[in-house]
């Protein structure tokens, strides 16, 4: 093959890329897919939804999370550190008790109601509950989750009766429940769009039977 000789005119060789660059964020990219199954649950979203959502085509999909259940399995782990993260302060800052759980429900009714769309609720309770029921390593991390906020709360009336906030028949274990299905009711409240003055109602409520009525 006879090679075509080179002119003073002739563009200069671009240089060789090396593989494709990366066209998107991971971490933007898991919290689109978060979003997603929020608001729509693991069955109801298809990968043409979390391609779309997420500007990645399939294979880029599985390439950075894997399948569909591990982009959900890590979506339920990114909403855990999140939730986690806005309220350890709360649960360990020293405050009056009854001011401890306005804020610890006031921060948990930002979660829920917070949405594009509309409130897109709590990912425990509106989507991974459901999974949960046939995959062990998702009921595994919605029972570490249910375990982590009782152990949270207990934590909370314990501190508070030794303070003298509580009386001395007050058992720390069964508060610490009542206020975790406190948090569960308004999860699932806010996502049958339950105005947020009817959810403060019921928390204002929930708080004056765990504190005793004490303003």
């Amino acid at each position: 093959m006879v090679q075509k000789p080179k002119g003073p005119n002739a563009a200069p060789e671009q240089p060789k890329r090396r593989g494709r660059p990366r066209a998107y964020e991971p971490d933007v990219a898991l919290g689109k897919a978060l979003d997603l199954f929020r608001r729509q649950g693991f069955a109801a979203t298809s990968l043409d939804d979390l391609s779309e959502a997420t500007g990645m085509n399939r294979p880029s999909l599985y390439g950075a999370f894997g399948d569909k259940r591990e982009l959900y399995i890590k979506s339920y782990q990114r909403y855990r550190e999140e939730a986690r993260a806005s309220m350890v302060a709360i649960f360990r800052e020293e405050m009056p008790l009854r001011q401890r759980l306005e804020r610890i429900f006031a921060s948990a009714l930002n979660i829920y109601l917070s949405g594009d769309t509309g409130p897109r609720g709590c990912f425990t309770v509106v989507t991974a509950a459901s999974e949960a029921v046939g995959d062990p390593e998702i009921r595994a991390m919605v029972l570490d989750g249910l375990t982590e906020l009782d152990k949270a709360f207990a934590n909370c009336f314990r501190r508070a009766k030794e303070k003298g906030e509580l009386p001395e028949t007050a058992d720390p274990a069964v508060l610490a429940q009542l206020a975790s299905a406190t948090v569960h009711s308004i999860a699932i409240r806010s996502r049958a769009r339950v105005p947020r003055k009817e959810l403060e109602a019921i928390v204002n409520g929930a708080i004056d039977v765990m504190v005793g009525g004490k303003g």
